[in-house]
């Protein structure tokens, strides 16, 4: 147990902190499918290229006299804005287009804008002569906290991602839930053809949902390069993949399924990595040493099937009757 009990501390902590930067995430997909009911899968690139303007930022700025939180706050602030445009950009130009057409096409314009932006991305940083990057974080950040939650060591940056995330985490509900805004956007998404009626200019809200998600999908990028320093044009294709799942999990158009499917997602993903520390300390469940960590994503979706088999429409999700 003097082993275990650390190990589970661990997972409970570093999962915390890898939910919440999956549920940042899963919120843009949440947000897009919530009003169109389409999964926009160019929201990894959206992600990625948040988190590449975040290293731009920190290549500039770190090696100055500039104070670490102001360079952290203009990182999330232009990532915000680089982001939000470049998703509200999507959908005016291959998503709008699309609206009456049959689901699948929206769905593989996609899929087709999600691999132009990663060739794009690429192409910006070759003709810089640079493709994979190394995050040059602030080294305030990289620091271990004074303190030790559950007796777990973690820096400065992940007390960040954990502030950041559960603030923009907080505005987002207020601002869809308590906001004039926000009960435009679920009037939208309730019944687009009604809430033109009484005023409310559909296209104008949907594009402003469009920003939110990238918005949220810029700050998690530059989370995303802190925590994890080394980045290409490509990077976002997996914590893309695994914030659509969590989204998915939690309840797909659900803003609190997104946050409990990160959080689901992120514990699994976490404890599924040290399981085979259990195989060495109990004889009787010495199989699971073979369980190395690289199988964490396998186990980590093996988790979601299964969940998904028995609340198929996720753990938040509440069953729809298709309209005839």
């Amino acid at each position: 147990m003097d082993i275990v009990l650390p190990v589970l501390s661990s997972v409970l902590v570093n999962g915390l902190l890898l939910g919440i930067l999956y549920a940042i995430i899963a919120l843009g997909y949440t947000m897009v499918y919530g009003i169109l009911q389409l999964i926009n899968f160019a929201h990894s690139e959206v992600f990625v290229t948040g988190a590449i303007v975040g290293y731009e930022v920190f290549r500039v700025l770190t090696p100055t006299s500039l104070n670490p939180y102001l360079i952290l706050v203009i990182a999330l602030v232009v990532a915000m804005i680089v982001s939000g445009l470049l998703n509200v950009l999507i959908e005016r130009l291959a998503y709008r287009p699309l609206r009456s057409a049959p689901k699948l096409v929206p769905l593989i314009s996609a899929i087709g804008v999600s691999f132009i932006l990663q060739d794009l991305l690429r192409l910006f940083e070759g003709l810089q002569g640079r493709f994979d990057l190394a995050v040059n974080v602030p080294t305030a950040f990289n620091q271990p906290l004074p303190f030790q939650p559950l007796g777990v060591s973690i820096q400065v940056k992940d007390l960040i991602l954990l502030v950041v995330g559960a603030v923009m985490l907080f505005g987002l509900n207020r601002l869809v839930n308590h906001s004039r805004v926000g009960r435009a956007i679920r009037a939208v998404a309730q019944d687009r053809v009604t809430a033109g009626l009484m005023g409310i200019d559909s296209n104008r809200m949907i594009a402003l949902t469009f920003a939110i998600g990238g918005a949220l999908g810029g700050v998690g990028g530059v989370l995303f390069a802190m925590k994890f320093p080394n980045l290409n044009a490509y990077s976002g294709t997996i914590p893309g993949i695994k914030a659509f799942s969590a989204a998915v999990l939690g309840g797909i158009g659900s803003i609190p399924g997104a946050v409990l499917g990160g959080l689901v997602l992120g514990l699994i993903e976490n404890f599924l990595g040290v399981i085979s520390i259990f195989g060495s300390v109990f004889p009787k469940l010495a199989f699971l040493g073979a369980i190395k960590a690289e199988y964490k994503d396998v186990g980590a979706f093996i988790a979601l099937i299964v969940i998904l088999i028995f609340k198929p429409s996720g753990l938040l999700g509440r069953n729809t009757t298709e309209k005839v």
